[in-house]
């Protein structure tokens, strides 16, 4: 099979491979569909590769290249024998009104059906969901979702739909998701309905579809807000720490959405109202990944720095020496919080039966041990002035007498 020599004008200048769908931007300028599509799409400054010059971030501006298209199909069939394969003709890339008329349908119960599972089909190809962005087909899915909650609609199948359409879109249109979610609790509200509707049927596909959504909307939701949310909000959160079955990445995204959620004082209060602290602590007993791990210290350090949140995490026998335990065997920011807690319980806590229990269950020595070893000096500090309050009842310990 000999050399050939591939016309310049036949390769694309993002990815430097034969356009198999060449396109025309608005600078005049021919790129291949997809490359152009991926530039779009991620580049941060939004301007031409080749030219630099200012280009829209809608594929509607680009202009199908047919000659050139032609002309490269036409030159790859003559050299198949040189071992070039053959390009097929491009389908048609979606348009605004094809994705228009299918969102119109959602309106009609005679094609609600139909035009969801065709959104649903054109949302599963990544070159088509900036066009259903433009479409407001996110917006559409999120108001089939509230109102699905309002009218206590439980129909599966379509809620399953418009979660995954609206997750899959949600890169694509960020600024207009903060405008559709952020600014009320509704779409919370529709969600935590959704998580527990599904966790009281068992239905565990359905609440791992539902909680990455719960955590993207927090994130942008108004901060005022979150100080609204109710109870029961946080109840079902914890529900899902509870849930063995469920993903481990759904329970991650419960504990952020808690972490996130707790830096308001009346929230903490009643996330541990709910039994957060408790789930912490038998979740950790389960001996998750290291990053699961540290998500659960730091927020047990957040819910122990009110008085409820160190009265229940006392109330579990395994609290302190599950603690004492992590120390030193996870990470360094495990450390961090798991000699917080300790100091908010030796200054506020600390009755003698508790002292007694750190003392005994292991959690003094490791006091010691940090005192000792090659950590950040601040810890050695707050280790010394835990070991300081309570030096009195801990002096059996053969280790506290050389660090003091």
């Amino acid at each position: 099979m000999e050399e050939v020599e591939i016309p310049q004008y036949f390769v694309c200048p993002i990815s430097f491979q034969i356009m198999e769908d060449p396109v025309t931007t608005v600078t005049g300028i021919t790129y291949d569909r997809e490359s152009i599509e991926q530039w779009l799409l991620k580049a941060k400054d939004c301007v031409c590769p080749v030219s630099k010059q200012p280009l829209p971030r809608s594929s509607q501006y680009l202009t199908p290249n047919h000659t050139l298209r032609r002309l490269i199909q036409a030159w790859c069939s003559a050299n198949t024998a040189n071992g070039v394969d053959r390009i097929p003709t491009p389908k048609t890339p979606l348009s605004m009104i094809q994705v228009q008329k299918l969102v119109k349908g959602l309106e009609a119960p005679c094609s609600y059906q139909t035009s969801l599972e065709k959104l649903h089909a054109l949302a599963t190809i990544e070159r088509n969901r900036t066009c259903m962005a433009e479409a407001s087909v996110a917006k559409a899915m999120i108001k089939l979702i509230n109102k699905s909650f309002k009218e206590g609609n439980t129909n599966t199948t379509c809620i399953e739909k418009a979660l995954r359409i609206v997750h899959v879109l949600w890169s694509n249109d960020q600024y207009s998701m903060k405008t559709l979610v952020g600014e009320d609790l509704d779409f919370i509200n529709s969600l935590t309905w959704i998580v527990r509707l599904h966790l009281d049927e068992n239905n565990i596909k359905m609440v791992n579809e539902a909680m990455p959504l719960l955590k993207l909307t927090i994130e942008v939701v108004d901060s005022t807000l979150l100080g609204n949310l109710s109870l029961e909000f946080f109840k079902e959160m914890v529900r899902v720490l509870r849930k063995k079955r469920l993903s481990q990445q759904a329970i991650k995204y419960a504990l952020w959405v808690l972490t996130e959620t707790s830096t308001l004082g009346r929230n903490r209060t009643r996330i541990v109202e709910a039994g957060a602290v408790t789930e912490l602590i038998e979740l950790e007993l389960e001996k998750p990944e290291k990053n699961m791990t540290e998500l659960i210290f730091n927020l047990l350090a957040l819910l122990c720095s009110c008085a409820d949140g160190r009265e229940q995490f006392l109330r579990h026998a395994a609290g302190i020496a599950v603690l004492s335990k992590r120390v030193f065997r996870v990470s360094a920011a495990t450390d961090d919080r798991a000699i917080h807690v300790f100091s908010v319980i030796a200054k506020f806590s600390a009755s003698n039966e508790v002292v007694l229990e750190m003392l005994r269950v292991g959690a003094v020595s490791k006091l010691c041990m940090v005192m000792q070893a090659d950590c950040a000096s601040y810890l050695k500090e707050k280790a010394r002035d835990i070991l300081r309050l309570h030096s009195k009842v801990w002096n059996n310990s053969p280790c506290i007498q050389n660090v003091l």
